[in-house]
């Protein structure tokens, strides 16, 4: 299994429904390990950015189209996750494990994107601009004036990245 991969964009669809304890999501309408779709190593992110996002979990093991066991619940909030909507990357594993990059608050807000070239390019001249790969970006209000500011961490530089999860970069604020 590779630290990250170069897709943003892995096949999912369906809804799933994950038990804590024992980490096992079983999910209606999915088809996780067909080609195109989740893979063990591969990250599942639960919830949506612009609703309830729930955080981020790596698939170790692969049971069927409809289950699959995360390794972690470190990188999720701890709110039910049931009939909940999923979207699946392979973003560096090492990002699950820092909850910096799932938390959302009324103070900043974390989260990895897949930068391709026609992200970097459309966020040229603009606060999102980065490069390309794997890119943490947290964006927060200045308390001295209020005004919006952008951190942008390149976690991983590399080309050839195919983006395409909700949501898109750069993010609309």
């Amino acid at each position: 299994m590779a630290l990250w991969g170069n897709n943003d964009a892995v096949g999912a669809g369906g809804t799933v429904i994950l038990n804590y304890a024992t980490g096992a999501v079983t999910g209606a309408g999915t088809s996780f390990g067909n080609t195109g779709a989740a893979q063990e190593g591969d990250v599942i992110r639960f919830g949506d950015r612009s609703g309830t996002y729930f955080g981020d979990a790596v698939i170790v093991s692969i049971a069927g189209t409809e289950s699959c066991t995360i390794g972690s619940t470190m990188g999720l909030s701890g709110v039910a996750i049931a009939g909940t909507t999923f979207t699946v990357s392979q973003l560096p594993k090492s990002s699950v494990l820092n909850s910096h990059y799932s938390e959302t608050n009324g103070d900043f807000d974390s989260y990895v994107y897949g930068v391709a070239q026609a992200g970097a390019e459309t966020a040229t001249t603009t606060a999102f601009e980065a490069g390309v790969g794997w890119v943490g970006v947290t964006t927060y209000n200045d308390g001295g004036t209020g005004e919006m500011r952008v951190k942008k961490e390149i976690l991983v530089a590399m080309s050839g990245i195919t983006t395409g999860n909700a949501p898109a970069y750069p993010p609309t604020v």
